[in-house]
C-alpha cells in the first residue's frame, strides 16, 4: 500500500491538524453508503431463466466477473469543512458454484442447495481533499491491491412450473471468511454475516421462442465485529428479457436496481446514516450446446450503470457458463437450463 500526502495553503494549524487526523476514515469508508461503498448483493447475478427448473443431480456454474466503477467527487463533509473524494476500484474474480438439484419434491416444488467461492484481486484508490473554514486545507491519496479468496456463499432455492409460468423461492448468506482486513482499501470480503432472500418469476415460452425473468430481495447485515459499523437494509431487483434467435441462442437486455432502506448505522456517527442506490442496464447473448450426455449454458451480459447515490458506478461484465445435470428420462430433450443460485 503506498501513500502519498501532500499540504497547500497556510501553516498547519490545530484546525488542519484534525482534518489530517480525519483524513484516514473520510477516505475509506466513511463517505459511502453500506460500509466502503459495498453491499452484499451483487446486482445483476441473477438473469435469464432464473426461476425455471433443472434437471435434478449435480449442476455446476462458472462465472467471470470484472467491474470498473468508481465514485463521484462532491460529497459533503459536516462540521465546516468541504470534502471532495474519489474512489476507483477495479474487480475482476471467479466464482464457482456446484449445486445439488433433489429428486423428491419439496412443498410441490424442486429444491436445490449449493455453495459459491470466490477467487480474485481487488485494486482500490483514493484521494480526498478537506478544507476548513479558515481556508487550510489537506489534500491526500491512497492506494492498495489485494489478491485472494473470498466469503463463502451458500444458498437455497425452490421452484415450481406450470405450463410457461415458473416461480421460485431462495435464500443465501455470506459466510466471512474471505480476504479482510479493516485497515486496508482493497479486499475481498466483506467482514461480516449478511442473510438475504426473495422471489422470482420467469415466462418461459419456447414454442414463441420468448423468455423473461425478474428476481426481488431483501437483505440483512450483521453489524461488522471489526469496525462496529452496521450497513442498512437493502433492496434488489434483477431483471432480464431475451427472444430467441434460433434453438440455440438468444439474446436481450439485461438490468437491476438496487436501493438502500434503511441508514447505515455503528461507527462514524457524525456521518450520518448514508443510503446508496444504483441502477444497471445493458445487453446479453445466451448460448446452448451439449456436452456428452450434459447440457452446457454460454451467457455474457454487461451492464452500464447510472443514478448512483453514495456508492460506486460505472460498468460491470459477467461471463457465466453453466453445466446441468444430465436428462434422466430417455427421449427427453430440450436445451439446457442453468441451475441458478445466488451468486
Amino acid at each position: 500500500m503506498m501513500r502519498d500526502v501532500s499540504l497547500s495553503g497556510r501553516p498547519l494549524t490545530h484546525l488542519a491538524c484534525a482534518i489530517a487526523a480525519l483524513l484516514p476514515l473520510a477516505v475509506s469508508d466513511g463517505a459511502l453508503a453500506d460500509e466502503a461503498g459495498v453491499s452484499f448483493w451483487l446486482q445483476g447475478q441473477y438473469g435469464s431463466f432464473a426461476a425455471v427448473p433443472s434437471n435434478p443431480g449435480w449442476s455446476f456454474e462458472s462465472t467471470f466477473y470484472h467491474a470498473k466503477a468508481a465514485t463521484s467527487a462532491g460529497v459533503s463533509f459536516a462540521r465546516g469543512g468541504g470534502f471532495q473524494a474519489g474512489m476507483k476500484s477495479p474487480t475482476d474474480f471467479v466464482m464457482v458454484t456446484p449445486t445439488y438439484v433433489f429428486t423428491t419434491p419439496v412443498l410441490g416444488g424442486q429444491a436445490a442447495v449449493g455453495m459459491t467461492a470466490l477467487y480474485g484481486r481487488n485494486t482500490t484508490s483514493v484521494s480526498a481533499t478537506l478544507t476548513g473554514p479558515g481556508g487550510a486545507s489537506l489534500s491526500g491519496s491512497r492506494s492498495d491491491y489485494v489478491i485472494g479468496f473470498g466469503d463463502l456463499y451458500p444458498a437455497a432455492t425452490l421452484k415450481w412450473n406450470q405450463d410457461v409460468h415458473n416461480f421460485m423461492v431462495y435464500a443465501t448468506a455470506a459466510v466471512p471468511v474471505g480476504v479482510y482486513d479493516p485497515t486496508r482499501l482493497a479486499t475481498m470480503g466483506l467482514g461480516h454475516w449478511a442473510t438475504d432472500a426473495g422471489a422470482g418469476y420467469t415466462y418461459l415460452n419456447e414454442q414463441v421462442g420468448f423468455e423473461w425473468s425478474a428476481v426481488v430481495g431483501l437483505t440483512y447485515n450483521s453489524i461488522n465485529p471489526y469496525t462496529q459499523y452496521r450497513s442498512g437494509i437493502d433492496a434488489h431487483l434483477d431483471w432480464a428479457i431475451s427472444p430467441y434467435l434460433s434453438e440455440k441462442l438468444h439474446i436481450g437486455a439485461v438490468g437491476y436496481a438496487y436501493n438502500q432502506l434503511t441508514g447505515d448505522s455503528g461507527a462514524s456517527p457524525a456521518l450520518g446514516g448514508f443510503r446508496s442506490r444504483v441502477a444497471g442496464v445493458g445487453p446479453q447473448i445466451g448460448f446452448f450446446f451439449p456436452v456428452a450426455d450434459r447440457g452446457g449454458y454460454l451467457n455474457l451480459r454487461g451492464y452500464y450503470e447510472f443514478d448512483a447515490k453514495n456508492r460506486l458506478e460505472g460498468w460491470t461484465t459477467y461471463v457465466t457458463f453453466s453445466l446441468e445435470a444430465a436428462e434422466r428420462k430417455p427421449g427427453e430433450s430440450r436445451p439446457a437450463r442453468p441451475t441458478t443460485l445466488p451468486r
